[in-house]
């Protein structure tokens, strides 16, 4: 008879920890591999399916666009915002848009001429408009002058009437940034528009960004506009709260906008942002938390304290007139809004009669006070009504979505540099002597009692 003849598992395959250990170490191995040869480093990533990767423009060196930036110590790949399937988020976004009776009811505008750009009305005719009870009512919103920019500029501006994303630098103040993570379809739904004024142009000429014979100015993804700001504002900062707060007006056939400083690059696409920090949350305005303060006030004493606003008899006035009208430190009573104070770098709107009356009624606070959009913030959305639907999101998304950069280093000594939302003029005795708010026997001193009695309890 013939001999049977065992088959024997290789000794190899015998030990269980071992075959653990190999799978494990070629695991390993490949996502090494993965994480080296990827553009993103990471393994999820909320980029579009088919995002663009070829660069959306080649700047010269000399330019220096990715200079001074502010790094944060988050880890790139993970995520603390949710972001739904691109091409569901396109189609989504795009049936939102041509449907106009989401935007409903419309809000009017007061019309007219006058000496400023937003007409400069006394406090309390400011205030007058902060009660929308009637769809009758025309609300100041500026545009009480002509916005100064060329005519093919304010037609491109019209034609927009989808997504807008839309930024500024006045007085050479920024470098312009190409947003990264763009999907495909983005380009096609979405419109890039930079308003700069003649100094920040004559620098693009020097680096060659632009053609100085062209009738139209584009950079990458962005249309650039130039605004004759000498009609406007003498202040860069004011001239730049026109796109930023008056973004509805600027494109009256666009529904929803991405507000974006110039001092940061977008790093997620713009249709994945409006729709998980505003469609998905159902509200009219998303705006990021301050990542230090809670109470206006604390930003009032650290504008002053800093000099980010150096008028400080102004901004005590200012802080006085909102005292005597109602303004409270942020506690839970204000829930939903979970804080007083936002980085508002980066807004994203709906274009709905909420964020359109608050965007208006903000605006004219600015005009009437100085362009720090954070101490009138709280107050204007605090007393408007309706009441305005807000997402304030958390500092960790906003490092997700954004990279922050420092504003450009201005060579000549005799000459400040203009922050961003904030300004220059002639320094007061109270600046000089040590630059802090005098609220001493003042209206404020509740709101000041109330708030250190929170901050200490």
């Amino acid at each position: 008879m013939g001999k049977v003849t065992a088959t024997r598992t290789p000794l190899f395959f015998q030990s269980k920890l071992l075959c653990i250990s190999v799978l494990y170490l070629f695991t390993t191995l490949f996502l090494a591999f993965y994480r080296s040869v990827s553009p993103t480093t990471c393994l999820f990533r909320s980029s579009p399916s088919d995002p663009i990767q070829s660069p959306l423009f080649y700047y010269p060196s000399s330019y220096g666009e990715h200079k001074y930036a502010i790094t944060t110590h988050r880890h790139s790949c993970s995520s603390p915002v949710f972001f739904s399937d691109y091409g569901m988020v396109v189609g989504e976004i795009h049936n939102l848009c041509t449907n106009s009776s989401a935007f409903l009811p419309a809000l009017r505008y007061l019309q007219g001429k006058a000496d400023t750009f937003g007409g400069n009305f006394e406090t309390q005719k400011r205030f007058s408009y902060f009660n929308y009870s009637n769809d009758e009512i025309k609300v100041p919103c500026g545009f009480l002058k002509e916005f100064p920019v060329s005519d093919s500029d304010r037609i491109a501006m019209e034609s927009c009437n989808g997504v807008v994303v839309v930024s500024a630098i006045f007085n050479d103040h920024d470098k312009i940034r190409q947003p990264v993570g763009l999907g495909s379809q983005t380009l096609v739904d979405t419109c890039f528009f930079m308003f700069i004024d003649d100094i920040t142009l004559q620098g693009l000429y020097e680096h060659k960004l632009i053609p100085q014979n062209s009738p139209d100015y584009k950079v990458g993804v962005w249309r650039i506009v130039k605004v004759f700001s000498e009609k406007l504002y003498e202040n860069p900062a004011m001239n730049g709260v026109i796109p930023k707060y008056l973004v509805h007006r600027l494109f009256p056939h666009s529904k929803f906008s991405i507000w974006i400083d110039a001092k940061l690059q977008l790093m997620v696409d713009p249709l994945l942002l409006i729709h998980s920090l505003v469609v998905s949350k159902d509200v009219d305005m998303a705006i990021s938390k301050h990542p230090y303060y809670v109470h206006t006030m604390e930003e009032a004493m650290a504008t002053a304290r800093w000099k980010k606003w150096s008028d400080i008899d102004g901004l005590t006035q200012q802080m006085e007139t909102y005292c005597k009208n109602g303004l409270k430190p942020w506690t839970t009573h204000k829930l939903p809004y979970t804080t007083d104070v936002p980085d508002s770098a980066l807004i994203l709107r709906k274009h709905g009669l909420g964020s359109n009356l608050f965007s208006c009624l903000l605006f004219n606070e600015l005009e009437g006070f100085n362009p720090r959009d954070q101490l009138g913030f709280a107050f204007v959305r605090d007393k408007m009504n309706p009441k305005l639907k807000l997402n304030m999101f958390e500092v960790e998304v906003f490092e997700k979505i954004v990279v922050e950069y420092r504003h450009n280093l201005k060579k000549t000594g005799n000459v400040k540099a203009v922050s961003s939302g904030g300004g220059v003029s002639k320094k007061t005795k109270r600046e000089r002597s040590h630059g802090h708010l005098v609220l001493t026997d003042s209206s404020c001193q509740n709101y000041l009692l109330k708030m250190w009695g929170e901050s200490h309890s």
